[in-house]
Order: C-alpha cells, then structure tokens, then sequence
C-alpha cells in the first residue's frame, strides 16, 4: 500500500496571539539577553509571526519595554513590618529601587516612560495608603506620589549609569581632589563643606525620603484651574 505523503504546508498551528503571550515573549527575551534586544521584530521572531502582528496588542517598543517593568513590579510589597507608615512607606520606595537597581537598563528606561500597568498602579495605590495613613491631605497625596516616585527613579537611573561607566571611580576621585584643592577665596562655601558634600552614600537615600515626606506634609499645594 502506497504511503501518503504530507503536505509541506502542515505544521502544528502556532498559539493564538494576545497581549499577555507578546509581554511573556518579552520578558523572556529581556532575562536572556538584556533589554536592548527587546525590540518589536525580536518578540516577533519568537512568536514566529510578523511584527506587524504585535501592534493589535501592544503600541511600540517602548510599550513593550515598560510592560517588562511593570511585570517586574509585581514583587514589590509594602514591608510587614511594625513600623510606622513613614518607615514603611520608605520601605515600600526602596522596594521598588531595588527592582531598577537589579536592572539597571529599566532605571535609565523609566525616567522617560510613563507606566500604566497593574502591578505600578497597585504600587501607587499602596503609597497613596500609606500618605493618607499619615494624615497627608488628598491634594498634597496625589502630587507627592509623583515627586516620591520620580525621586526614587532617578536615584536608580543615577546608580545605573554609575554603575555603567568606567570612569565613574576615577571621575568621583577627580572631583574629591578638586575641593579638598579648592581656592577659599573663590570658592568659600565649597571649602567650608569640603568632601561633606560627598559623604553619607548610604544615608542619602533615606535623607532625601524624609526631605520630601516633611515638605509633603507641611506644604499646602497650591489651587489649580484643571
């Protein structure tokens, strides 16, 4: 009995396509190989299809890239610890940093995207808790989970550059010889700070946290038309 032969054309379907399988793809991709081979063709060659086929479900590159952060945002939780809501909403913003600081290509990424998914939005929710557990006023809550944010992103996009720069050390070290050098006459206050004004890396963070929390809760936003 003759043996039927199969068509070159059969081969097993392909998965059907859905926002939630393009950012998995993503993401995937993203651990493999970093986040500058996360491009719209990239994910499309994994999921064997067009790139044109992306675009039903997500916007462009740089859609997919911040939906690589927000499914990263997922372990991010408010500390269980007793502390008081000040220390855990720092807790809280520090969790989030350690996210960027892991990945250093989504610190630089995330000061000029704008996030919008769920696991962000349920960040945001949870330091919007903890404001309005600290008796902020809803006004003054809803900028300052921007400035908080905006704060902690760019002390991640600051360190990932550090981190990725060979002439950080030497250019951190140029600049401590410069004022510890300094002229007194020209430059008196420099001289009067000296390398203070390079100290405390560990504690600046938490400073600055406070910094913004204290001027949230005494200063009044101002009335707006919209």
């Amino acid at each position: 009995m003759a043996r039927q032969s199969r068509s070159r054309r059969e081969r097993p379907s392909k998965p059907a396509l859905s926002r939630e399988g393009v950012i998995a793809a993503a993401l995937s991709l993203f651990h493999e190989e970093g986040l500058a081979k996360v491009t719209m063709r990239r994910v499309a060659a994994v999921l064997d299809t067009g790139p044109a086929s992306l675009y039903v479900y997500i916007s462009d590159t740089e859609d997919l890239h911040a939906e690589i952060l927000d499914a990263l945002l997922a372990d991010v939780a408010e500390p269980s610890s007793p502390a008081d809501w000040r220390g855990r909403l720092k807790g809280t913003l520090r969790g989030y940093i350690a996210v960027l600081f892991e990945h250093p290509e989504l610190a630089r990424m995330a000061m000029s995207t704008m996030p919008s998914g769920a696991n962000y939005l349920a960040l945001v929710e949870k330091i919007l808790a903890l404001l309005k557990e600290g008796g902020v006023p809803d006004g003054q809550a809803a900028w300052a989970v921007d400035l908080l944010l905006l704060f902690a992103t760019a002390q991640a996009a600051e360190k990932a550059a550090w981190k990725a720069s060979a002439r950080s050390p030497s250019n951190f070290s140029a600049l401590a010889a410069i004022i510890e050098t300094a002229d007194v006459e020209t430059l008196p206050n420099i001289v009067r700070h000296g390398t203070d004004l390079l100290s405390g890396r560990g504690d600046r963070l938490d400073w600055g946290f406070d910094v913004l929390i204290n001027g949230v809760l005494k200063t009044r936003r101002m009335e707006t038309k919209s």
